[in-house]
């Protein structure tokens, strides 16, 4: 009895409930939008439930575990991860033109997933064994280890996972002090090179134009982004009928369940990529604010478990699993308001999906690992020797 006591208070104080409170609110909200988004209690309903309660459960096996033992686990995660990608590649199961997933017998997995948690928890792991020896060849080393997993899933073709990838892996160098002036010639060819697009619009958007380097579906994006109307029934449906959505609710929205665009099946993929579309239609303005504002409290507060956490390693692993939910949510709502091409990133807690809101749980649970254990002093850095 007594033992039994003592793991359940350690499961109670394993869990950040400023970081819990949040999360519990943007997954009633997700279940409702899902409701509404289904028209009911289907079964992608509840398989959302499903999918929850094995988000939730190991968001909390992993709250529970010390952290020093979640960065011990860096490179075997790594390693497979890199394995699983290089399955895909071989045996992957292709949908839709893209193989990005794998057969495992009982189910079907991506590991494109499980990399945006494997890439910057092997940058921290290996930034935590260099620390106080700090050279800029360290930084070209992070980048290849960035890279491999990177350029294997742009070959699935992800682009849109890879890039989050990127970004987790390329916060972790950011926190670890990549200098600034090693990001300038970045952003200078960034810059001309959407300058480029802006002013040849029209002759680079052309049917016959081949964009090097870009499958022709990633131009289409680009292009539609810059003016849908040119294929308002095709590639511009998805963004023309999301901006109607999100327009249409008005400051106080049309009500659940009330979405016409949404209920109607205008709003192409709406349990997915576009769900705040059918968020923002059913409860307007006010609705699409709050949610922003739940969104910018987990970000506050994970940005504050990482100023606050006891080592190196775990201060990079929390900001940069803390930014790429930011880019989620930046990502996913620029492209359903039409500011952003259309990439397949979910929204986190509202999309539906089994394998992005398990990995979004696991790196919520490793936040909430950070915020709450407190090694004796010392114990933790002898760890990592």
């Amino acid at each position: 009895m007594k033992m039994l006591f003592r793991f359940f208070v350690r499961a109670v104080t394993a869990i950040d409930w400023p970081l819990m409170v949040v999360l519990l609110l943007l997954a009633s909200a997700g279940l409702v939008v899902m409701h509404s988004a289904v028209g009911g209690t289907d079964w992608r309903f509840a398989d959302q439930v499903r999918n929850f309660a094995v988000a939730l459960t190991a968001m909390w096996v992993v709250a529970m575990t010390p952290p020093h033992i979640i960065i011990r686990l860096a490179v075997p995660f790594y390693v497979l991860g890199i394995l699983l990608l290089l399955g895909v590649m071989f045996f992957g199961d292709t949908s839709k033109g893209a193989t990005r997933w794998l057969n495992i017998g009982f189910t079907r997995i991506q590991p494109s997933e499980m990399m945006k948690i494997a890439a910057p928890l092997m940058l921290a792991w290996y930034f935590q064994h260099r620390e106080g020896s700090m050279r800029v060849l360290d930084f070209f080393v992070a980048g290849a280890l960035l890279a491999v997993p990177f350029l294997l899933i742009v070959k699935q073709p992800d682009l849109g996972t890879a890039l989050l990838v990127f970004g987790a892996g390329f916060c972790v160098m950011y926190f670890a002090g990549l200098s600034f002036k090693l990001l300038v010639p970045l952003l200078i060819v960034g810059v001309i090179g959407i300058a480029g697009v802006l002013a040849y619009q029209k002759d680079l958007c052309q049917p016959e134009t081949t964009w090097v380097g870009f499958h022709d579906y990633q131009k289409h994006r680009v292009c539609t982004l810059l003016d849908p109307t040119t294929d308002p029934l095709g590639k511009g449906f998805h963004i023309i009928q999301s901006t109607i959505a999100v327009g249409s609710g008005g400051v106080y929205g049309k009500g659940y369940m009330a979405g016409t665009q949404s209920q109607l099946d205008f709003i192409p993929e709406r349990t997915t990529d576009f769900i705040f579309a059918v968020f923002a239609e059913e409860f307007g303005l006010y609705g699409g604010v709050t949610l922003l504002v739940l969104y910018l409290v987990l970000i506050a507060r994970g940005l504050a478990i990482a100023v606050g956490a006891p080592t190196h390693a775990s201060r990079l692993l929390a900001g940069a699993l803390t930014m790429v939910l930011f880019v989620y949510v930046f990502v996913n709502i620029g492209m359903v308001t039409g500011i952003l091409p259309v990439v397949g990133v979910p929204l986190p807690f509202l999309s539906y999906g089994g394998t992005a809101l398990l990995t979004i749980g696991i790196a919520c649970g490793i936040l909430m690992s950070i915020s709450k254990y407190r090694p004796p002093q010392d114990e933790e850095q002898r760890s990592f020797n």
